[in-house]
């Protein structure tokens, strides 16, 4: 393929990260609004999040087979176009059922987006040569700090359903210019190997890559993208009540949280390149733990805030690296196993955070974020030790 037609394709992918990542910030920071509109109690509230995590999870096992029969690139448009119709449906329930059921065709979209859309990504870099599902996964962090910042600005003077409808309109015309690019084009095949590509940093590989090693690397997603579930949904709702944060502020907190894993992928390729995929993965689970005790934990709304932004840059480039080694291993089926466990992470995650602050408290089950963050550093020491010992054997 041309190297115009791989920059296009890029940017065309690239548009539907940040529309995913700007369509999902635009209904979490409305959260605390449809709560308050159903008259849900945390419970209840989790109860139907659940609906998301089910639409999702179910059609996440089902994409990595339609990207296989239709290709990754028609599959990304099709459920582009539905997420974007299904975000104005929430804020016109008056009801847990209601809400759980709409959240279901909204979790069904986004979750068939994700797997499709990291798979074009996956096609892509191999095209390319270069360890750039950071910068796609940056993208995601940017639309998502983008559509919290926006969904505070209009909190106080438009209602949610003006808000949301807007959010269909952007969305359609956004699927629209980058659709077409898509349409276009299947997705490339790998490049040739080339003489310098030893100097390209390599993710450590098995010599018979297996559904095993695929799903270790989907546990490491589904650690770290819990912890962006958690504060997706119930951070505003910790800062305003635990810590009487005024609305505004408090939906700047997945702010400061997108922000953070925005600068930490946009100089994900760099790190990658300096540390190797396995000490990153060592060192941001690391920081993320403790970056979340602070934020559940602190006593001010400020040192929550810096919490969050440090929980960003330490989850920053987990995911990418989890969904993108997947991928090189076992192609579209590869993503499909390891997003559905870590969007799993993500979308059950809520749920189980408003159970645990029914029966104690929110900071304290906000702690689970660092717990698992925690396990993901463990998982990526094993994963290091492990490919250190098949080296070690090698003849």
């Amino acid at each position: 393929m041309p190297g115009d037609d791989l920059t296009r394709l890029r940017i065309a992918i690239t548009a539907f990260f940040a529309l995913d990542g700007f369509v999902f910030a635009g209904w979490v920071v409305r959260i605390p609004a449809v709560k308050e509109q159903i008259g849900a109690s945390a419970g209840d509230l989790g109860l139907a999040l659940l609906g998301v995590s089910a639409g999702a999870v179910i059609t996440m096992t089902l994409t990595g087979r339609l990207c296989r029969r239709f290709g990754s690139h028609p599959v990304t448009v099709v459920c582009a176009v539905l997420l974007s119709l299904s975000v104005a449906l929430p804020p016109l329930t008056h009801s847990v059922l209601a809400l759980a059921l709409v959240l279901l065709l909204f979790g069904a979209a986004y979750g068939g987006m994700n797997v499709a859309f990291n798979s074009a990504a996956v096609d892509l870099i191999a095209a390319l040569r270069r360890p750039i599902m950071p910068v796609f996964h940056a993208a995601f962090s940017l639309g998502g700090m983008v559509g919290a910042g926006l969904g505070g600005l209009v909190a106080g003077f438009l209602s949610p359903t003006r808000h949301l409808l807007g959010l269909t309109v952007i969305g359609l015309l956004v699927t629209a210019a980058a659709g077409r690019t898509l349409l276009r084009h299947r997705p490339p095949t790998p490049a040739d190997p080339a003489p310098s590509e030893g100097r390209t940093p390599r993710l450590p590989k098995t010599r018979r890559p297996g559904r095993g090693l695929v799903t270790v690397f989907g546990l490491i997603a589904l650690c770290t993208a819990y912890g962006e579930g958690a504060l997706a949904d119930w951070g505003a709702l910790h800062l305003e009540q635990d810590l009487d944060a005024h609305p505004g502020v408090a939906a700047a907190g997945y702010s400061c949280f997108a922000l953070a894993m925005t600068v930490g992928r946009l100089t994900g390729t760099a790190l990658l390149q300096r540390l190797g995929p396995v000490r990153t993965v060592m060192a941001g689970g690391a920081t993320a733990a403790a970056g979340m005790l602070l934020g559940s934990l602190a006593p001010s709304v400020w040192a929550a805030l810096a919490g969050f932004a440090v929980t960003g840059l330490g989850l920053a480039n987990l995911f990418p690296i989890a969904v993108e080694r997947a991928g090189a291993l076992a192609g579209a089926g590869g993503v499909a196993v390891a997003s559905t466990l870590g969007y799993g992470g993500m979308l059950l995650g809520p749920p189980a955070i408003g159970f645990m602050a029914d029966w104690y408290s929110l900071p304290t089950a906000l702690t689970s974020v660092a717990v698992l963050a925690a396990v993901a550093s463990v998982i990526g020491c094993a994963i290091g030790i492990g490919a250190r010992r098949a080296a070690a054997v090698r003849p």
